[in-house]
């Protein structure tokens, strides 16, 4: 049974109706139905960001996430870090004021910088140890490059495999770019002599990310993550149910 039912968010957010009802299906197909855990959103604020704020893409992703996290947690609240150079905010969306929220939040933002992933890794740990959760929690990473700092960025990530936390990078941008080779490195360290389990994916969105289905934008999000719940448990990193 989903954490927020579809009444509640036809009341609440109707236009995530749709979405909603994909997210469902995707869960059911990779055994999730009935899972409970928190979702995160890492949104990367660069400059060369600009023009996925200007066509809607960074707001569909966010009404997407928000969606897919009405089924797996029940507060109807996605947390939110925008990133660049530093940690730009540490927000969060809910599903009744969804509408335009990215637009609201990216006005009070300023410059937009540089790309350091780690420091928005560790924004996420901070927010995730600090909330007391137990649910694993599955980190919806956007971005549209590589970082300032790859080892630093490997770091963390090799480091945050010990705690209940996938993180499913999604990449907006030319597929054939080079800036995303260092994303494809990362979903392939080695196991177990870099980290404990494999704690991360990838997967390209394209140049236009809002014309990715709702059903393969949520088997993407939700097909690795079964995967590390299951080796994740196994390891003691999750709680078995």
């Amino acid at each position: 049974m989903a954490a927020i039912s579809l009444g509640k968010v036809a009341e609440t957010a109707p236009a995530l109706v749709g979405a909603y009802r994909s997210a469902g299906v995707s869960l059911a197909k990779h055994g999730l139905d009935g899972l409970r855990a928190a979702v995160y959103l890492v949104i990367d604020h660069s400059g060369s960001m600009k023009p996925y704020y200007a066509d809607g893409s960074v707001q569909a992703l966010a009404d997407r996430v928000l969606s897919l996290s009405a089924h797996l947690d029940d507060d109807g609240r996605v947390p939110v870090v925008f990133f660049s150079t530093d940690v730009d905010a540490v927000t969060g969306i809910a599903l009744d004021d969804h509408e335009g929220s990215v637009e609201r939040i990216v006005a009070g933002l300023g410059h937009m910088g540089r790309t350091s992933y780690h420091l928005a890794m560790d924004a996420v740990i901070d927010h995730y140890l600090d909330s007391g959760a137990t649910d694993p929690a599955l980190v919806v990473f956007q971005t549209d490059g590589g970082p300032v700092s790859k080892p630093a960025a490997e770091r963390y990530l090799c480091k945050a495999a010990r705690l209940p936390l996938f993180w499913q990078f999604v990449g907006f941008g030319d597929p054939g770019s080079r800036q995303f080779e260092f994303l494809r490195k990362l979903d392939e360290l080695a196991v177990p002599d870099k980290r404990i389990v494999d704690n991360a994916g990838f997967f390209h969105a394209g140049e236009d990310p809002r014309r990715v289905s709702d059903a393969e934008l949520y088997d993407r999000l939700v097909g690795e993550f079964q995967k590390w719940l299951a080796a994740a448990r196994a390891a003691g990193v999750v709680r078995s149910p």
